[in-house]
């Protein structure tokens, strides 16, 4: 590999982040590398305190909730941590044979071991090209499960030189050549 392999896009809403992973998925594709993870989308809800929204998978396009529909009493977020689960139970076993590995977010639930957690951990432990998002108050948790990760910006350009760095089309290529 020639660059590093695990990066979060920071400083940019959650939904500008979500659309940048899911167009870096379509070129990706279409380029021959094959993906597996999940992207976050929102659940048109109104009248919420708390955004969470949708887990599509992308390679089945199963959709898990990952909201309450009435919050714990001891907390205003509505997020749903079995809905979390249960998306990451999706996925991880097809991280083996993927090329890459896009997860919506290093959050709360991650930061303490759930959710999505066993997925990032597998695509760390077989090194796998990973990319994510975390929100800044995360970082220090993020930083203590990947310290060999970089941050890079909310761009398509910063996500296409991480690819590359990642050498994601030779992944494709050797893959295609083996097969």
């Amino acid at each position: 590999m020639t660059g590093n392999l695990v990066a979060a896009i920071v400083g940019a809403e959650s939904a500008v982040i979500q659309k940048l992973l899911a167009e870096a998925v379509s070129d990706w594709r279409g380029a021959g590398v094959k993906v597996c993870g999940l992207v976050e989308e929102a659940h048109g809800l109104t009248g919420r305190s708390c955004n969470s929204g949708l887990l599509r998978n992308l390679e089945t396009g199963n959709v898990f909730a990952m909201y309450l529909d009435e919050p714990p009493a001891h907390t205003s977020c509505h997020l749903d941590e079995l809905g979390l689960v249960d998306a990451c139970a999706s996925v991880v076993d097809r991280i083996a044979t993927s090329d890459v590995v896009v997860l919506s977010k290093f959050g709360k639930v991650e930061a303490v071991g759930s959710g999505l957690f066993e997925a990032f951990e597998i695509a760390v432990r077989l090194g796998k090209p990973l990319l994510t998002s975390v929100a800044p108050r995360h970082h220090y948790a993020w930083q203590r499960f990947a310290p060999q990760a970089v941050f890079i910006h909310p761009d398509r350009a910063s996500v296409e030189a991480w690819g590359q760095a990642a050498s994601l089309r030779s992944h494709a290529t050797s893959r295609a050549l083996s097969g």
